[in-house]
């Protein structure tokens, strides 16, 4: 039964309503009438996300020309493989789009443990590919699949069932919280012996997301993610790496010719990119002096090219996203698609705070792309197939027919 037509119901002492709940303004309450000349939030999740996919292309072809042509003797080939994922990437955000995402609860146990299967494979010798010092994908030549990015879709839509089916349990920690959390656990060890410890990061932040907006009671939420972050710090100091990232993190310029030279390289081109920017491929740092340019460090040539403005119009288009996306859950016509809406907000969201959180130096440096901007095959295509899920669950927001009457769900037009 969709939150919206359950009956109204008093929450026990002590216990705080859902998030989402309270976005619609009450148990059962619809939302608000669309005002007029207001835009579909599914019409406006298509040119946000279509922006940054276009916005991607072209910094992918300024960011890559030189280690393009240095590597395979062609400034377009980095640039022909992005465009070959963007059109698979497309073609899964319309599929995806189009199927009911309820669906995608059939399949749940069967896509988490075949990801889990795909993680210990990663790890195999001869099996997993490796690259840069990490084993993080497993297939042959171009298709190789990352099953780290499989894992984030495979979570939010577990974890979104589990809150669901759960929903009167909310209350009661071992039935809700304690599942969820040994799931995350076997996850991020998984991911961090890769190692990858931003998409580990991005993991907890869908798994928290959730049962915040699920209406978990707050302190075991915030106690298990203080115990978290304390792991999280020892995992980070254990590894010299991660240690030497850290530390220069908080001083990057008195470590500018070791583990500091990639952050300020990417400070020096958001700083030489001034209010209006050099042009597009006018920058410096992506002629061979910023190391992965075209990947984890591709907002510092939209700052170098674009200036201020153009990385304005980049965090303004992923807040809108994040504000989009929001609406979508709040307008969504049950709990599962409220919550697989917050989860694949989220993870967008996330992962984009901090790969620009760490170009800009106020995070350390992970190692995750910018969703739909930067170079990327797996990425890419799954963080689409999330983008899909998100535009069909917007596709059936409730919008009442009239002042104060209920909610129903839009039909969605056939294109």
């Amino acid at each position: 039964m969709s939150p919206a037509a359950a009956s109204p119901r008093r929450h026990k002492e002590g216990r705080r309503a859902p998030v989402l709940t309270l976005l619609r303004g009450g148990d059962g309450a619809a939302p608000a009438r669309r005002r007029r000349g207001e835009v579909g939030t599914r019409r406006a999740l298509v040119w946000v996300i279509g922006s940054l996919c276009a916005l991607g292309l072209v910094m992918v072809l300024c960011a890559s020309a030189y280690t393009s042509l240095q590597y395979y003797g062609s400034v377009w080939t980095i640039f022909e493989r992005q465009a070959l994922w963007m059109v698979l990437g497309v073609a899964a955000l319309w599929a995806c789009a189009r199927v009911p995402y309820d669906r995608w609860r059939r399949p749940r146990v069967v896509l988490l443990l075949g990801t889990f299967v795909l993680l210990l494979a990663v790890l195999v010798p001869g099996v997993g590919v490796s690259s840069g010092g990490s084993s993080r994908w497993v297939g042959v030549g171009l298709l190789r699949l990352q099953p780290s990015e499989l894992m984030k879709l495979a979570l939010s839509v577990f974890a979104a069932d589990l809150l669901t089916r759960r929903a009167h349990l909310v209350g009661e920690v071992r039935r809700v919280v304690g599942p969820l959390l040994a799931l995350l656990a076997v996850a991020g060890l998984l991911v961090l012996a890769q190692p990858d410890m931003g998409t580990a990061i991005v993991l907890v932040c869908i798994t928290f997301s959730l049962l915040f907006a699920a209406g978990v009671p707050v302190r075991p939420v915030l106690k298990s993610l203080a115990v978290i972050a304390v792991l999280g710090g020892v995992v980070a100091l254990a590894a010299p790496y991660r240690r030497a990232r850290l530390f220069s993190f908080v001083n990057p310029f008195s470590h500018a010719q070791g583990s500091g030279y990639q952050v300020v390289q990417s400070l020096v081109g958001l700083g030489s990119g001034r209010l209006f920017g050099l042009g597009l491929g006018g920058g410096h740092q992506q002629w061979g002096l910023l190391p992965n340019a075209h990947t984890d460090f591709i907002f510092s040539v939209v700052g170098e090219d674009g200036g201020l403005l153009g990385a304005l119009v980049v965090l303004g288009l992923f807040l809108a996203l994040a504000w989009l996306g929001l609406r979508t859950a709040s307008r969504a016509p049950d709990r599962f698609g409220s919550l697989v809406a917050v989860a694949a907000t989220c993870w967008i969201s996330s992962q984009a705070v901090i790969n620009i959180g760490a170009v800009i130096g106020i995070l350390p440096v992970t190692g995750i792309p910018l969703p739909f901007v930067s170079f990327g095959g797996s990425s890419l295509v799954i963080t689409m197939v999330a983008a899909g899920i998100l535009l069909n669950v917007a596709g059936h927001e409730r919008v009442p027919a009239a002042a104060g009457a209920p909610g129903r769900p839009r039909r969605q037009r056939r294109r």
